[in-house]
């Protein structure tokens, strides 16, 4: 089952700080995000960032992979049995994309998906560029 909508990934997250427990001020306070900010989180009004999933992963007993994997933004370890990889289907990366992401170092995997807002900003401006020369 693959989490990486909005609704299941911010269930995903209020269950666990609850079952910790953890209150929405105790988790702002350990990894540096507003209450606010995770408040729309959980309540699926914002999709967190990978940078944010990073700042959540351990108060909440996840690895940074784990919750970056549940959110779509990177594939699962290559070496995962066939069944674990279907678990977690690729949902907001392009599928060659991830697939050769994934082979990668997770710092390196890190880099890139904080990147990726820039380059796609890029793209679409040349994309319009190219529109207005036609």
């Amino acid at each position: 089952m693959a989490y990486h909508d909005r609704n299941s990934l911010s269930k995903i997250i209020r269950h666990r700080r609850t079952m910790i427990p953890l209150t929405l001020r105790e988790l702002a306070t350990a990894c540096g995000v507003s209450v606010s900010h995770l408040a729309r989180i959980e309540s699926s009004g914002r999709f967190p960032s990978p940078r944010i999933l990073c700042k959540i992963a351990k108060p909440l007993g996840f690895t940074e992979q784990e919750l970056l994997v549940l959110a779509g933004y990177i594939s699962p370890n290559p070496f995962m049995l066939k069944e674990e990889r279907e678990e977690y289907a690729v949902g907001r990366l392009d599928t060659r994309v991830a697939k050769v992401l994934a082979q990668e170092p997770l710092e390196v995997q890190r880099a890139v998906i904080k990147m990726l807002p820039v380059l796609r900003s890029i793209a679409k401006d040349i994309a319009q560029s190219d529109m207005g020369e036609r």
